[in-house]
């Protein structure tokens, strides 16, 4: 299915693979610069860990459904290269949450500059009350439709 058919039949779908294509281009394409000292891999796993918004070590590893000892590999290269760093927690202190650091935010703010742009094209295309319900939308799209990301649907794991 070409692209333009894909947005008739499922234009979230469309939307959907258009900014995955786009964000795999730059991550590859940082990748293969080294302006990212990072593989493919890590990248994804340092952004799953930002979106899950400090995790345990072991609500990253039930996430992406690895062991934890894999898991651990995993974090502690991205806390060598300075993406990621591990917080004791305040009441457990045997349990360490995962938190990005300020190196993570300077690559992340670069990815971020194209959805301000697709934001802009967005208010100056649509009327402002077509943007309000837009936004309105993608943040029930958020909330009620991909609950994915809820820490409190791991414990049930």
């Amino acid at each position: 299915m070409n692209e333009k058919e894909r947005l008739e039949r499922n234009p979230l779908s469309a939307v959907y693979s258009k900014f995955r294509a786009l964000y795999y281009r730059d991550v590859l394409h940082r990748v293969k610069l080294r302006e990212l000292s990072l593989t493919t891999s890590e990248v994804y796993c340092v952004d799953i860990i930002h979106n899950l918004d400090k995790p345990t070590i072991q609500e990253f590893s039930n996430y992406i459904g690895i062991s934890t000892p894999n898991a651990s590999y995993k974090i502690n290269s991205l806390i060598k290269k300075g993406y990621l760093k591990k917080v004791q927690s305040e009441t457990d202190k045997r349990e360490f949450i995962l938190d990005v650091t300020e190196k993570y935010y300077r690559y992340y703010n670069i990815n971020e500059k194209y959805l301000d742009i697709v934001e802009n094209r967005l208010q100056e295309t649509l009327s402002k009350e077509e943007f309000e319900a837009f936004n309105g939308t993608l943040k029930k799209i958020y909330e009620e439709i991909l609950p994915d990301l809820d820490l409190d649907s791991l414990d049930s794991e």
